[in-house]
């Protein structure tokens, strides 16, 4: 049972579009962090439990995982109507942004401080990512196939991308395969069988 209160509605699909669009204009460099703080922590439109579900399932689908979890979160609460508001909101704001950044880009891009300023950038992505995992880790006790076998699955897919550069497009059909029967097993052993 989760220790989290229900998640809370989002009032409206203008509420959903400027959630994502306030959302979106944070999420320089790693977004895993921004998200679940604003969805999770802040909002409360998600359980943590939640979270890593539909995480999971927005990873899985092609396309941009947060923007694929706007949508998927504003199909939900208002359908259509709801899923098309996230996704302006995921991207009308951050396009101007780019296009801005990159005109600007061009101009420093060569420039000794800009790459490495860039590299920085990169270190502290990689910590936010890292920070929303572990923060995130708690709600994998709860999880049918229990806290081992998610460590088992979180170490094997570390090992098969970061140290031996598998393509993501053969780690998560083998994970994703073995996490799911896994899972299938573990949930159809906690049912009951009906009495005769």
């Amino acid at each position: 049972m989760s220790a989290d209160p229900s998640p809370q509605r989002p009032g409206s699909c203008r509420e959903l579009f400027l959630a994502f669009t306030w959302l979106a204009l944070q999420g320089f460099g790693g977004v895993l962090a921004v998200v679940q703080r604003e969805l999770v922590d802040r909002r409360r439109w998600l359980t943590r439990e939640q979270f890593v579900d539909d995480w999971a399932m927005a990873q899985l689908m092609p396309g941009p995982n947060v923007v694929n979890l706007s949508m998927m979160i504003g199909d939900r609460h208002f359908g259509l109507r709801g899923a098309l508001a996230a996704l302006a909101g995921m991207l009308a704001a951050p396009l101007v942004v780019v296009l801005l950044v990159a005109i600007l880009w061009a101009q420093v891009a060569s420039h000794p401080l800009a790459q490495g300023a860039l590299r920085g950038m990169g270190a502290v992505s990689a910590g936010l990512v890292m920070g929303a995992g572990l923060r995130l880790m708690g709600a994998l006790r709860s999880n049918p196939m229990g806290p081992a076998a998610c460590g088992l699955l979180a170490l094997a897919s570390f090992v098969m991308v970061a140290w031996l550069r598998w393509p993501l497009t053969v780690v998560l059909p083998v994970l994703g395969l073995a996490a799911c029967s896994w899972a299938w097993w573990c949930l159809g052993a906690t049912v009951e069988e009906p009495p005769a």
